[in-house]
């Protein structure tokens, strides 16, 4: 018995470090400058959808506007989290209905910068992208629930 209980305290032990050096790895990432994503960004779309070098030129200032954009708009909801304030239904509808243009004008740039045949491999790979972001979200989403269950199911324990 006392070998089981000494195993758990261990197998406790370990996971508990592991977890803590986990966080703290993701923490010490230094983020990327705004131009080293578009530069990155426009490499892999290069390798993807064959662009010229014209292109290339066209496209950097509008995925660095872009990436700007989402950069503020993710401080701005991380600020909202931390002060764990709720948007109102009109806000909300506010934030969707301004990104939705967003993305309209965008693919309407995309369309008028590439060829048909980049032009429907582009819209593929955004597909793509969406439908692998859902994935993780669903995935995060159980993850939380399912810790938010064990924690309830250890305070009920104790």
């Amino acid at each position: 018995m006392r070998k089981i209980a000494s195993v758990l305290v261990l197998v406790f032990a370990f996971t508990l470090t592991t977890q803590a050096q986990k966080k703290r790895k993701r923490m010490q990432k230094e983020k990327l400058t705004v131009e080293q994503q578009a530069t990155l960004a426009i490499k892999k779309m290069t390798l993807a959808l064959e662009l010229t070098d014209a292109q290339q030129r066209k496209l950097k200032p509008i995925i660095t506007k872009q990436i700007t954009e989402r950069r503020a708009q993710f401080e701005q909801m991380k600020k909202q989290r931390e002060e764990k304030k709720k948007l109102e239904s009109k806000e909300r509808y506010d934030k969707q209905n301004e990104m939705l243009d967003k993305k309209i004008a965008f693919q309407k740039e995309m369309k008028s910068l590439l060829n048909e045949k980049q032009y429907e491999q582009f819209k593929k790979m955004s597909k793509a992208r969406r439908q692998g972001a859902k994935k993780r979200m669903v995935k995060r989403k159980k993850m939380k629930h399912l810790k938010e269950k064990k924690e309830k199911h250890e305070e009920d324990d104790n």
